[in-house]
């Protein structure tokens, strides 16, 4: 089989190249970002036009496409029915409940993300043994639990999820950080031994998981652990987890081209217009959120800002947070191995049977 998820070109552009990106800009930060918060430029291409855009992506493999609307139509209905309401009662808390609930829940979904694309690869491994299954998955848990936890034993980091505050960290201290450091070495050093061990015995390297291991776990360590700002952070954090998720939706997409979906007209009209579509709708919500809730003074967020009474707020928060959660909890969904067809086939040319981006 082919050690590539897709293809080489593929593989790189999409895995590789983001996280060279995200840390070759984190050195910039002292000279673009002396404050270190991320400048309004950079926030539109990373925040709105990769992390916000590739949320909608999920249209095409759901709301866009009829067939699929229809096959598992309880399932679609009801995803932003439940969205909405798990938003609601966080909300009816309290306002720092409802960041909190969200920060939590997207920090599992970016989670489960990277040890789905590692899924992916084991899938199109015919040598690999429980053991390397075992040993990728704790080594891509350990690349992003870990730093998660040191953020929580650390809170007074320069940055946050979503809003200041929405992390809470009784649950960590230094005593637990410095009990799974070594852990978390550990493990990271497994998993490269292991590689060396296979590549020894004359099972050809699987580059494309080695990447997606290593700068998983160079970007987590570098924004969270290494540096403390929020523009390391957002660079390292948006980047390689957006740009592979509009690349999987690509590659899934053109399966079904011929079809007469909406998806599939707007996928033969060519990446441009797949991409527009979901700028457009990132930059619609953006604008929504900030004339009704941020009210900043950023001249492309046009119209009269709103003041809302906190009844209003609570209702409307969790209604501008659906596409987030919807995306969250279909994800859970339509990338599962058995729900998922071989969208990698159509340009590696090997037969596949991928798991989903969330296993």
């Amino acid at each position: 089989m082919s050690p590539w998820l897709v293809s080489r070109r593929f593989d790189l552009a999409m895995f590789l190249a983001p996280a060279v990106v995200a840390l070759a800009l984190v050195p910039l930060g002292p000279f673009v970002a002396p404050d270190g918060e991320t400048p309004f430029p950079m926030w539109i291409v990373c925040v709105l036009l990769v992390d916000v855009a590739h949320v909608w992506a999920t249209l095409y493999r759901t709301y866009l496409d009829g067939a699929e609307l229809r096959r598992r139509p309880v399932l679609y209905a009801g995803a932003p029915i439940v969205a909405y309401l798990f938003g609601l009662a966080l909300a009816s808390i309290s306002v720092a409940m409802f960041w909190t609930g969200l920060a939590y829940l997207a920090v599992f979904h970016f989670v489960r993300q990277q040890y789905g694309w590692v899924a992916l690869y084991n899938r199109k491994d015919d040598r690999l043994a429980p053991v390397d299954r075992w040993i990728d998955g704790a080594a891509i848990y350990a690349a992003t639990i870990f730093p998660i936890v040191w953020w929580h034993a650390h809170l007074d980091r320069n940055f946050h999820w979503f809003v200041s505050g929405d992390f809470v960290g009784a649950f960590a201290s230094e005593k637990l950080v410095r009990v799974l450091w070594p852990i978390y070495v550990g493990l990271l050093l497994l998993f490269v031994v292991r590689q060396v061990v296979r590549w020894r015995r004359g099972i050809p390297l699987r580059i494309g998981k080695a990447i997606v291991v290593a700068t998983t776990a160079a970007c987590w360590g570098v924004g969270i652990i290494a540096t403390n700002s929020d523009w390391a952070f957002t660079v390292t954090n948006v980047l390689i987890h957006g740009v592979p998720y509009f690349g999987i939706v690509w590659v899934y997409g053109r399966q079904g081209e011929s079809n007469g979906s909406l998806a599939a007209r707007v996928l033969r009209a060519g990446v441009i217009p797949f991409y527009v579509l979901l700028a457009g709708l990132a930059f619609v919500e953006e604008l929504t959120w900030d004339r009704l809730f941020w009210h900043t003074e950023q001249p492309i967020f046009f119209g009269p800002a709103v003041e809302l009474s906190p009844r209003v707020a609570m209702l409307l928060m969790p209604l501008l947070a659906l596409p987030q959660v919807t995306h969250y909890i279909l994800d859970g969904f339509i990338w599962r191995r058995r729900e998922a067809r071989a969208a990698t086939e159509v340009y590696a040319g090997v037969d596949a049977d991928p798991v989903g981006v969330d296993g």
